[in-house]
């Protein structure tokens, strides 16, 4: 982002310029910093990105794609990867359905909302360029880390696995040769309590390593009005250990080691409908529970009656190697293992009811290796070609209680279901793209990438009851299948000027299909086809006003074919979940982000996203029969925002900071139930920062959801047991006090 500031301006400008850099290396929370050109007129400094796997600023990359600087992370109060959901134009990324780690992850209305094991995430996460297979465990904690990017559209050309509806990029910091440490603490209401520090510096003139830690807890969100029991809160520690060899002038190697641990209360909604048993002998519904009325005040009740929560731990490890061949040839290779370990009690209905009283307990490993070569003829031809492998291997046992579900004469029914299941996972890849500058300003992109992928699954399931008898097991099947396909990627740049770039991009995106991890019926075990999206996507990327204003669009047009959808049908006995490859979709949209600097201490900026999706011809219809709208899909997602410098002299700055963000009427489950609709809202945050004159010293404190809005962010659809139907909430209001010291 180049924002440049007239020469003509002195003294003053020059002096809060200075502060406003010292501010985003003390803390990361002002305007953006400053640089110099030729001339002597200040500028923004330029984002520079690898979103096509070379470094490139911001401006010059074809797509749509949003990038955060540690500065703009802080701006946005950024504990956890769901943070940034307001900031990125048609992007829904929230905390999944009862559960306090995982990712609900929808890029221009494309993704997957299930965490279960037996689905892959339609939005790729990626760390260091290291895939993460699964959306549990996958909302990270934003600290350490230099850049976050999201780039929207398929990715099916230089990413992953799997990327169809995009790709979001966790970059670290990697240590260097300068000595650096920090550390803070953090305080706010429901006892937070958040300690971080980072140590990073050489060790030796060719070798460097830094270690960054974290811990944060908080007290739940949610009570339980009879036992006073708090839910929806956080126990969270995370740990990265990070080195850099320079074996040569030309060779270098990262290595990085990470944990989490995770150790947290059940994650709590609201039951949004009524809660109906069935009478097996009388054939007649019983109510339960009524449907609630008014706003949810942030109170639910559980069966759950001992310790049970969620405990999550998730570690990896990787190398990096990066060799300059020669000038014009580089070489890469990325080597990464990782292991999800997760014990999930979740209580579905969020009730006294024993319903859906589940256990889900994962033991995932994944192997990933990836070799890039990457070429550059130094005047118009930059390319690049790679191999990809993946192998995944996810063994879980589950269980649920749901003894109250059923009814017989009046009496209770027992209904207790174990399953066991695993579920390994190979995928292969070659892929390669060629940038030609074939004229003046003009720039032709070529990319293809071929997936083979093979799965392998098993699952047995058995029901205990004391009326319906026991089975083990009641039903078992093994299956595998293979998919592959050829993703394609086509670009066009025009540089109109130094300023403006115009761009037109066609990309293809590709997800496997897989085997429904609810099957518990000969009608449920067929496997589900993959998924395919394409789109075609017109941008322009521009700096006016002598760099004081950046404003940045797109449109674009999706195909989205066989979504993988897991529905509710029949009740009682007769209750099935099958996966169903629902019709397609046709997506519209376009998006606009603007920042600009209408005088010295002030940066205003918008990000703002309109999206029209909707099934194409047939429809798709649930259980109900009527017409659904595709879920996670605001026609509309805005952010207006404020930054204010105040320069105090020798008494250091302040930064005043505010932002407004808007999110359209949203349907939160696949079948549109009624209960699970989230109306429009506005959320409101803000904060105040100073920081010391010599840089050392920093305080800021903060307020999320300043109004108290109270809004849904997710929805529990399972209408075939009890008529299920839970809403989940967004965070309510809150406050924090941050004091932080550098070295």
């Amino acid at each position: 982002m180049m924002k440049q500031i007239p020469s003509s301006k002195t003294g003053g400008l020059v002096r809060r310029s200075a502060l406003a850099v010292a501010i985003v290396s003390a803390l990361g929370i002002s305007m953006p910093g400053f640089a110099q050109d030729q001339e002597g007129s200040l500028q923004l400094e330029e984002v520079i990105v690898t979103a096509t796997r070379r470094e490139q600023t911001l401006q010059e990359v074809p797509m749509a794609i949003t990038a955060f600087t540690g500065a703009e992370l802080a701006a946005l109060q950024a504990d956890n990867l769901d943070s940034i959901q307001g900031a990125v134009p048609n992007l829904n990324l929230v905390q999944g359905r009862g559960s306090n780690s995982s990712v609900n992850a929808f890029i221009r209305g494309v993704g997957q909302p299930d965490a279960l094991q037996s689905f892959d995430p339609a939005v790729g996460i990626y760390v260091d360029d290291v895939y993460m297979s699964r959306i549990q465990g996958a909302m990270f904690k934003l600290y350490d880390v230099e850049r976050v990017e999201v780039l929207r559209g398929p990715q099916g050309t230089l990413y992953g696995k799997n990327t169809p509806g995009g790709a979001i990029r966790l970059i670290t910091h990697t240590p260097g040769q300068e000595f650096e440490a920090r550390a803070g603490v953090t305080f706010g209401d429901y006892s937070r309590f958040q300690a971080a520090g980072y140590l990073s510096g050489p060790l030796s003139d060719n070798f460097a390593m830094s270690l960054s830690v974290l811990y944060d807890e908080r007290d739940g969100f949610v009570t339980d009005p009879v036992t006073g029991r708090e839910y929806n809160d956080e126990d969270t520690t995370v740990a990265r250990l990070k080195a850099r060899w320079d074996v040569s002038d030309d060779v270098n190697i990262v290595f990085a080691a990470d944990y989490s641990d995770e150790d947290v209360a059940l994650t709590l909604g609201r039951a949004e409908a009524a809660i109906v048993s069935i009478d097996l002998g009388t054939g007649l519904p019983v109510i339960r529970q009524l449907a609630p009325t008014g706003e949810w005040n942030f109170e639910s009740q559980t069966s759950f009656t001992g310790d049970e929560g969620q405990k999550v731990e998730n570690s990896g490890l990787s190398m990096t190697i990066n060799w300059e061949i020669n000038d014009q040839l580089s070489f890469k290779s990325i080597t990464a293992s990782r292991e999800l370990d997760a014990d999930l009690y979740i209580d579905i209905d969020a009730t006294e009811w024993e319903l859906g009283d589940v256990f889900v307990g994962i033991d995932q490993e994944q192997f990933t290796q990836e070799f890039q070569l990457l070429g550059d003829n130094g005047s118009n031809v930059n390319w690049v070609a790679g191999l990809y492998y993946l192998n995944e291997e996810i063994p879980s046992h589950q269980y649920a209680d749901a003894d109250d579900w059923l009814l017989f004469n009046g009496f209770p029914v027992d209904a207790f279901r174990t399953i066991d299941d695993d579920l390994e996972t190979t995928s292969y890849a070659a892929f390669g793209q060629v940038d030609w500058t074939f004229a003046d300003r003009w720039t032709l992109g070529l990319g293809i990438r071929y997936t083979d992928e093979d799965k392998d699954y098993f699952r047995t399931t058995s029901l205990f009851s004391n009326v319906l008898g026991d089975s083990d097991p009641q039903f078992q099947f093994n299956d595998s299948d293979n998919w592959s396909s050829w993703t394609p990627t086509v670009t066009l740049d025009y540089a109109m000027s130094d300023n403006t770039h115009l761009y037109g991009r066609l990309a293809k995106g590709f997800k496997s299909g897989g085997f429904n991890g609810r099957a518990n019926t000969p009608a449920d075990q067929s496997a589900f086809e993959p998924e395919e999206v394409w789109t075609l996507e017109f941008g322009a990327k521009t700096s006016m006003a002598d760099g004081r204003l950046q404003a940045n669009y797109a449109v674009f047009w999706s195909q989205y074919d066989d979504f993988q959808a897991r529905v509710s049908l029949g009740e009682g006995l007769d209750a099935t979940f099958p996966v169903l490859n629902a019709a397609e979709l046709d997506i519209a949209g376009a998006e606009v982000e603007l920042v600009w600097v209408p005088v010295d201490p002030l940066q205003l900026s918008a990000q703002v996203g309109y999206l029209d999706s909707k099934y194409g011809a047939g429809g798709f219809s649930g259980a109900d029969g009527i017409p659904d709208e595709p879920a996670f899909s605001p026609e509309w997602t805005m952010r207006y925002a404020g930054i204010y410098t105040i320069d105090l002299s020798g008494g250091g700055t302040l930064n005043f900071g505010a932002d407004a963000q808007f999110r359209d009427e949203m349907q939160l489950s696949v079948e549109n139930t009624p209960a699970l609709v989230q109306d429009s809202y506005w959320v409101f945050n803000g904060w105040v920062n100073w920081t010391s004159a010599d840089q050392h010293w920093s305080l800021t404190g903060g307020i999320k959801n300043a109004t108290d809005e109270v809004y849904k962010t997710e929805g529990q659809d399972f209408r075939s047991v009890a008529n299920v139907q839970t809403g989940y909430y967004g965070d309510p209001q809150t406050w924090t006090v941050t004091m932080e010291y550098r070295y």
